[in-house]
């Protein structure tokens, strides 16, 4: 019980401090784009600093976040998993014509936006599979780990409730194959990638995904047909065919990481 509530106490001081820290972020006086980006750097070095400060003062080194293991291999495994799991779900709207491109827009400064995204998906991936992931998992096991910070993850995209059920399960399932995919690999990196081409190429590009509403989209998409296969006004993200390939990667995650065996960290 001692374990427990320490854990739980160290899992609200780590996320609500963080979220009282960014609070006091200030907006400054420049462009939407460079504004963005702002609004996801200020995040990010504040994750980047609890994580420190816990991981080297109060755990004394006890747990990592793992960063470094195969970097090159690992980076290019993220590439492969977040082409293939967009590619595939974008193939299948293209094929069946539930998504038609209807024209193109001009983004000024559109590589800022891309490097917004990026900062963003890595303020992510480490509130929720850095320290607090390591944490349950050094005191507990994977998959209480992976429970636990699913429901952290599902609860920061709480405009999935408000969906419905295929969007939740949408964002619960991609939880549980991205923690796959950093057990797989050793690495936060992997993970850290995949999304980040989930949300660039899925949001900036085409225009299917959720981000926050100012960026911008390179693409005028449109999505038709039964809302089950189109996702409706949610479009990608509301489509049970991401749900079907989530789960797909998921078992192919699953069987990979029984066959591998690795040192703990």
């Amino acid at each position: 019980m001692k374990k427990l509530i320490s854990t739980i106490l160290k899992t609200v001081i780590f996320f609500i401090g963080w979220a009282i820290l960014i609070s006091f972020t200030p907006d400054i006086p420049t462009n939407q784009a460079l504004l963005r980006l702002w609004w996801e750097f200020t995040p990010l070095v504040s994750i980047v600093l609890f994580s420190v400060i816990f991981i080297y003062v109060i755990e004394k080194g006890k747990i990592k976040i793992p960063i470094a293991s195969r970097f090159f291999k690992n980076s290019l495994i993220g590439v492969g998993i977040g082409v293939v799991w967009l590619g595939s779900v974008a193939t299948v709207f293209i094929l069946t014509k539930t998504m038609n491109i209807q024209s193109q827009n001009n983004i000024d400064y559109i590589w800022i936006w891309i490097l917004a995204s990026l900062l963003n998906v890595s303020m992510q991936e480490l509130l929720v599979r850095g320290y607090l992931y390591q944490l349950w998992k050094h005191k507990y096991n994977v998959i209480v780990a992976t429970i636990l910070t699913t429901g952290l993850f599902t609860l920061m995209h709480g405009g999935a409730f408000e969906a419905g059920f295929i969007p939740v399960l949408n964002v619960v399932s991609m939880s549980i194959f991205i923690t796959l995919l950093l057990e797989y690999t050793g690495t936060i990196v992997a993970p850290i990638i995949a999304h980040f081409i989930w949300n660039t190429v899925g949001a900036i590009i085409i225009g299917g995904v959720s981000l926050a509403s100012d960026y911008p989209k390179l693409l005028n998409s449109t999505f038709r047909g039964h809302p089950l296969i189109s996702g409706g006004t949610y479009k990608i993200e509301g489509s049970i065919i991401v749900l079907v390939i989530n789960l797909i990667l998921i078992t192919v995650l699953f069987i990979l990481n029984k066959r591998t065996v690795r040192p703990k960290l």
